[in-house]
């Protein structure tokens, strides 16, 4: 469907779903250009690969083959405005656009579709899904919503039909995919600058499993509250602990926050497996990637290889920013994730608390939106409360203006723990004035290129 057009402009293109689409274009052979506000490691990589990308919103810095319509089609993100300069340029001269979701969609046809949703959980699980395929079939495809340490990227190409996909509830950008096997990790209330009401959201999310095809299959964590109609998929159930179709026992926590579990399914006991990377929400996420590998599995009248799902588990690496430890000893330790909502937060909290029991925790933590912080200002305070101090950064914005009154401190005064707010640039020194054992950076934001600066601090203190 593409062939006809020999040029791709991306609006946003640094965006982690937009780069992977504007990778696989180069690979593809197409010319490639963009436009995104800010340079990253993301736009770095992707200009090395051959792509044209500047950073200053100016119709003129469109490149000259990029200005012919027969030739060239727009893809852009929702959080590109409709005012913005270059989207006006493209839509006044008749160019054909399209949302990065409708692309995804197009690229998923004649694909076994493998989509992982849900406002929080879906990039951890939606990766591991795409090295179970990698480990189990040698093949499959992915398009991810982080950066897979495994696959050195988020974009993932091989052979055979089975593509994971990250099935992005954002603008409903997921209504765009037909899944064969979606995973539902959860429906909280998120992103109500768009949806309104919780009510809403779960309502979008009973759409996206409307769109399963006829004889595929639903993975749906335990406790998750949509509605499901279609008569033709079958629905499973996932959990951590909850004995149900799929979920794991005999839960042993080993040294570094990793853990040894066996994995029940409908055909029987995966037992002594081990995950790669740290911590009890992780096995859960792995739950529902082993669910969606057994079911695609079963839809190719095979079962699964026992021995190497395990080798595939304990050689998983994870993805940036999900877990990610930079100093892990006795004496201190230090890791960042890129947790965002309330539960998140909440989960990840009560994943490090089990991981080092008895051990002060510090959460270091960015607000990324201004309506976000707005409606979940009581959570995200509860949530913090749950570590044994908290340091705030001020609000990211990411796409939005400032809303009058809503600022870090809204949170940082319903905080019932030791609680201070600190500019960006301060955060590493605070950090290394403070008494810390057990030290926790969150957020969407920006506050990840602060890691390695507060790593070097902390490092001498983990001796």
């Amino acid at each position: 469907m593409m062939k006809e057009f020999e040029n791709i402009y991306f609006l946003g293109v640094g965006g982690i779903g937009m780069s992977a689409l504007a990778r696989y274009f180069l690979h593809e052979g197409c010319r490639v250009a963009g436009y995104d506000r800010t340079p990253s490691q993301l736009t770095a990589e992707l200009e090395a690969e051959g792509a044209s990308i500047h950073y200053e919103e100016s119709a003129e810095l469109i490149p000259e083959a990029f200005r012919d319509p027969a030739a060239t089609i727009v893809v852009y993100t929702p959080a590109v405005p409709q005012e913005h300069a270059e989207y006006r340029y493209f839509v006044d001269r008749g160019f054909r656009i399209e949302k990065r979701s409708q692309m995804l969609g197009h690229l998923a046809a004649g694909k076994y579709v493998m989509a992982v949703a849900g406002t929080h959980g879906k990039t951890t699980t939606s990766t591991l899904v795409a090295w179970l395929n990698r480990a189990l079939t040698g093949g499959g495809s992915a398009f991810l919503g982080g950066i897979s340490k495994n696959f050195g990227g988020n974009l993932v190409l091989g052979d055979g039909p089975r593509l994971a996909v990250e099935a992005d509830e954002f603008d409903r950008s997921f209504l765009r995919l037909w899944p064969d096997v979606a995973a539902v990790t959860s429906a909280d209330a998120d992103h109500l600058d768009i949806y309104g009401t919780h009510e809403a959201v779960k309502e979008a999310f009973s759409q996206f499993v409307g769109q399963i095809r006829p004889g595929g299959s639903l993975i749906l964590k335990s406790g998750v509250d949509i509605r499901v109609e279609n008569s033709g998929i079958t629905v499973y159930r996932y959990s951590y602990d909850e004995p149900c179709d799929f979920y794991a026992r005999n839960v042993e926590l080993l040294e570094g926050g990793h853990y040894r579990y066996d994995i029940v399914t409908p055909d029987g006991t995966i037992a002594g497996c081990t995950l790669g990377i740290p911590g009890w929400v992780n096995i859960e996420n792995s739950v529902a990637a082993v669910a969606m590998v057994w079911c695609a599995a079963k839809a190719e009248g095979t079962l699964l290889d026992p021995v190497r799902l395990r080798e595939a588990l304990a050689a998983f690496s994870g993805v940036k920013r999900r877990f990610e430890f930079y100093v892990n000893t006795p004496k201190q330790v230090y890791m960042d994730d890129y947790a965002h909502h309330p539960r998140e937060l909440a989960a990840t909290l009560a994943s490090v608390k089990k991981m080092f029991p008895g051990r002060r925790v510090t959460a270091l933590f960015q607000p990324h939106l201004y309506t976000r912080t707005r409606d979940f200002c009581a959570e995200f305070a509860e949530a913090l409360s749950h570590a044994d101090e908290a340091v705030l950064l001020p609000i990211y914005p990411a796409r939005e203006e400032p809303i009058p009154g809503i600022r870090s401190e809204i949170i940082a005064e319903r905080v019932t723990v030791p609680c201070r707010i600190v500019e960006r640039e301060a955060l590493a020194d605070t950090v290394a004035e403070m008494d810390t054992d057990v030290v926790v950076s969150f957020g969407a934001g920006n506050i990840d290129a602060c890691c390695e600066a507060i790593a070097q601090r902390l490092e001498p203190k983990s001796r």
